[in-house]
C-alpha cells in the first residue's frame, strides 16, 4: 500500500492521455471524411490518425488498465464498496470497446473504405464524453443513480439528434448571394 497513491497518480495521468485520444481522434475522422477530395490534406490527417491511435491512445489505454488492475489487486476491498465500482468497470469496458472501434474505423479510413459520414463521426465523438461523465460521477459520488444516468443519456441522445438534423454550414462565399 506504500505505493498505492503513486499508482493512482499514474492511473489518472494515463487516463487523461487515453481520454485525449478518445476526444480528438473522432474529430480527425470528421476532418478526414469532410475533406476526402483534398488528397494531400487527407494524407496528413491519416498520419495524425495513425500516430494518435498507436503512439498515444493504445499505450495510454493499456497503462490505465494495468494501473487500475494493480490498484484493485492492492486494495480488493474497493470491489466491495458498492455498486458504483462495478458500474465504473462496466463503463470502462465500454471505453475499451470504443477504443477498438476507433482502431477499426482508422483502418477503414486508411484504406479509403469508410462509408461513414462526417456527421456520423461528430455524433460518435459524443460517446466518450458521456462515459467520462459517468465514470467521474461514480468515482466521486460513490453511488449510481438511475435518474442521473438516464438524464444524461437523454441529453446526449438529443445532442446526437441535433447533429444529424443540422444543416450544413454556410460557406463564406455563399454569403454574397
Amino acid at each position: 500500500m506504500e505505493y498505492y497513491t503513486w499508482i493512482l497518480t499514474f492511473h489518472v495521468i494515463s487516463l487523461m492521455s487515453w481520454m485525449a485520444m478518445l476526444f480528438y481522434l473522432p474529430r480527425l475522422y470528421v476532418y478526414h471524411m469532410e475533406n476526402f477530395e483534398k488528397k494531400q490534406y487527407v494524407e496528413v490527417v491519416k498520419i495524425q490518425e495513425f500516430k494518435i491511435y498507436k503512439y498515444i491512445g493504445l499505450p495510454a489505454m493499456w497503462a490505465t488498465i494495468i494501473s487500475g488492475t494493480l490498484m484493485l489487486y492492492l486494495n480488493p476491498s474497493i470491489l466491495e464498496s458498492g455498486v458504483w465500482m462495478h458500474a465504473k468497470l462496466v463503463t470502462v469496458a465500454l471505453l475499451i470497446l470504443y477504443t477498438f472501434s476507433l482502431g477499426y474505423y482508422r483502418v477503414k479510413l486508411e484504406n479509403d473504405e469508410c462509408t461513414k459520414s462526417g456527421k456520423f463521426f461528430r455524433a460518435y465523438n459524443e460517446l466518450p464524453t458521456l462515459l467520462a461523465i459517468y465514470i467521474v460521477t461514480f468515482v466521486i459520488v460513490k453511488k449510481v443513480s438511475i435518474l442521473f444516468i438516464l438524464s444524461f443519456l437523454i441529453l446526449f441522445i438529443f445532442i446526437i439528434y441535433k447533429i444529424f438534423t443540422s444543416k450544413k454550414k454556410i460557406n463564406e462565399g455563399d454569403l454574397d448571394d
